[in-house]
């Protein structure tokens, strides 16, 4: 069983206040997991977190992380507005972006945010739109499929991501004529993924890569960012990332393959979203209808606009019945949403405790790539999003979009 950070009685006073439904985020959580991660990487004096605001752009949330020393990762120039907006700037910003737009590299440059290159060509596009910094990374994707334990966790080669191995060499060579003086490698190779081999393995990529092109570049190389990819145990029967294990095992890589490089003052960056923040926020909706035909289905206040994962990859995402935790889950439910869609569902033939119209409905995991994934289809409006504070307070962070907002941009 997975058991919720807020109780029924607590929800029960919460939508006293508040209407279902809404996200809920628990800010111990948060904090507890944010120092957790750094005291893993501890023993490296210049490591730091940037978190990807995909994941989960509130400025609530991300003055939290700030607050526990995280950085930003942003990839649009949205999410680079939302970074300065909490008095995130400079090299606490990290600029992954693709495809990208030149007045997004202006507006990086202007925060002085770190970039993350992500094609040899855009070398020459960032110098045009923006001129080249004095520190860069560069985003290595190394092609072929990525495994561990010789199970296939990726596809490298598919994706339309970075440089390969021999545009590293060049375009480090041609950033360094353009007056780069530190560089930085970059690299993602897999997606929540659960094994504690995934950091270790692509450290040791990364630190041998770091190696050879300082040796074949003379490149200062002042940082590996170690991406994100870190995944959390959606299903009850999972097991958590064991975080302290992953940081001692890329320590040892460090030790092995930068040291004798002499490459130990390089630091180690991570961009993690959906371990900072998934197993932090959860979707709380309302049993509002049942419906009895082939089969039995519960429709919910919400729908896939506040929640698309289920929808768009057939995700898991275990779902609590609050106040009937300890029933026996003995029927077999499809629970939906209300969009002119047959895959708006959050779960289907699933086994739960009878559920009743007025019944409170707990959607877990939903603290990263929940609510920002949201659409407006079918003019569906999506949810006000809420923290839960550490003393037991809870805060509206964003509110509900209104018709008003959704009528806004168009010309009547």
């Amino acid at each position: 069983m997975k058991k919720p950070f807020v109780t029924h009685e607590q929800l029960k006073e919460i939508v006293k206040r508040y209407e279902t439904p809404f996200h809920l985020y628990d800010e111990k959580g948060i904090r507890e997991n944010a120092r957790a991660l750094r005291d893993a990487f501890s023993w490296n004096k210049g490591f730091k977190e940037y978190f990807a605001v995909k994941a989960t752009p509130n400025p609530s949330i991300l003055s939290i992380l700030k607050e526990e020393g995280c950085g930003m990762d942003c990839s649009s120039y949205t999410e680079l507005l939302l970074s300065d907006m909490i008095g995130c700037r400079g090299e606490d910003i990290m600029f992954s972006s693709n495809a990208t737009p030149a007045y997004e590299y202006m507006k990086a440059r202007k925060l002085g945010a770190i970039i993350n290159l992500d094609d040899i060509t855009h070398i020459e596009y960032l110098e045009k739109a923006a001129g080249i910094p004095e520190k860069i990374c560069c985003r290595f994707n190394p092609g072929g499929v990525f495994s561990i334990s010789n199970s296939i966790m990726d596809n490298p080669g598919e994706a339309k991501y970075g440089f390969t191995r021999q545009q590293l060499t060049e375009g480090f060579l041609r950033l360094a004529e353009l007056g780069v003086k530190a560089f930085g490698i970059h690299a993602f190779l897999a997606s929540n993924v659960l094994s504690n081999e995934y950091y270790p393995l692509l450290a040791r990529t990364l630190f041998t890569t770091a190696a050879e092109l300082k040796k074949e570049t003379g490149a200062d190389i002042t940082f590996i960012n170690l991406s994100g990819g870190i995944g959390i145990p959606y299903r009850p029967e999972e097991t958590k990332a064991d975080i302290a294990k992953i940081g001692r095992e890329v320590e040892k890589a460090f030790n092995e393959i930068m040291v004798p490089a002499g490459l130990s003052d390089a630091a180690i960056f991570t961009e993690l979203g959906r371990f900072m923040l998934g197993p932090y926020g959860c979707l709380v909706s309302t049993a509002i209808h049942e419906k009895h035909i082939y089969k039995d289905y519960i429709g919910l206040d919400s729908c896939a606009a506040d929640l698309m994962r289920p929808a768009m990859y057939g995700a898991y995402h275990h779902i609590t019945v609050m106040g009937k935790e300890n029933r026996p889950n003995d029927c077999k439910y499809d629970i939906t949403g209300s969009l002119c869609e047959n895959n708006d569902k959050f779960a289907v033939d699933r086994m739960l405790p009878k559920i009743d119209k007025g019944d409170l409905i707990l959607i877990h995991d939903t603290g990263a790539h929940g609510y920002s994934m949201g659409y407006n289809y079918n003019g569906k409006l999506r949810s006000k999003e809420l923290l839960l504070k550490e003393n037991g307070d809870v805060k509206m962070i964003r509110r509900a979009e209104t018709v008003e907002d959704y009528f806004a941009t168009l010309k009547l």
